[in-house]
């Protein structure tokens, strides 16, 4: 199968088939980023490292980023990115990167899950218990989340490379074909749904 030159609905017949236990899954994943960061964002020539790294390491698996927003810390600015991104029927799942902390402006994950309409706690569970190898036990201060907003799974996690690195590598590109797959059968089996 060749990649198409323009990205495709998360419906489009070509790329959803089901694995081995008959669960769809949807690839190759056509991934959105929000990077969350004020001073970035304020930036004439923001560097995002965070972000570069889920790209590379989309693509290195097969699947590509479709778009990437660059947004302030706040809960406007962040939900504004996000709604516009889960209308979008051509961004399979979207990563949120940063402002996961417990500071006072670090508010992603409330912004974030106020338009979640189903929660996947064991996202932050898993990432939480793996982060804890590599940190220690400041993984009590990641806030990172994940849930389906209108069908689509969204991930919310550290602004770190290394963060940012291990939820894409040992969860995210793992799982996230399966949970596309299942949070838009629905719309697969009826496109005008």
């Amino acid at each position: 199968m060749t990649e198409p030159t323009e990205p495709t609905p998360t419906t489009d017949p070509d790329r959803r088939t089901t694995d081995d236990h008959g669960h769809d899954i949807v690839t190759p994943l056509q991934a959105a980023i929000i990077t969350v960061s004020t001073s970035r964002a304020e930036a004439v020539d923001p560097d995002d490292p965070g972000g570069d790294r889920i790209e590379s390491l989309f693509e290195a698996a097969g699947h590509r980023v479709v778009d990437r927003r660059l947004v302030a810390d706040g809960r406007a600015p962040i939900q504004a990115a996000l709604d516009d991104l889960v209308a979008e029927p051509t961004v399979d799942l979207v990563i949120a990167t940063g402002g996961t902390g417990p500071t006072v402006d670090d508010v992603t994950p409330e912004a974030v899950a106020a338009r979640f309409d189903r929660e996947l706690p064991g996202f932050g569970e898993l990432f939480r218990r793996l982060s804890h190898r590599e940190i220690g036990t400041r993984v009590v201060a990641t806030r990172a989340t994940a849930g389906i907003a209108d069908a689509t799974p969204v991930f919310v996690v550290p602004g770190s490379t290394n963060a940012v690195e291990l939820a894409t590598e040992a969860i995210i590109l793992e799982e996230a074909p399966h949970l596309v797959g299942l949070s838009t059968r629905h719309l697969a089996a009826d496109p005008d749904a």
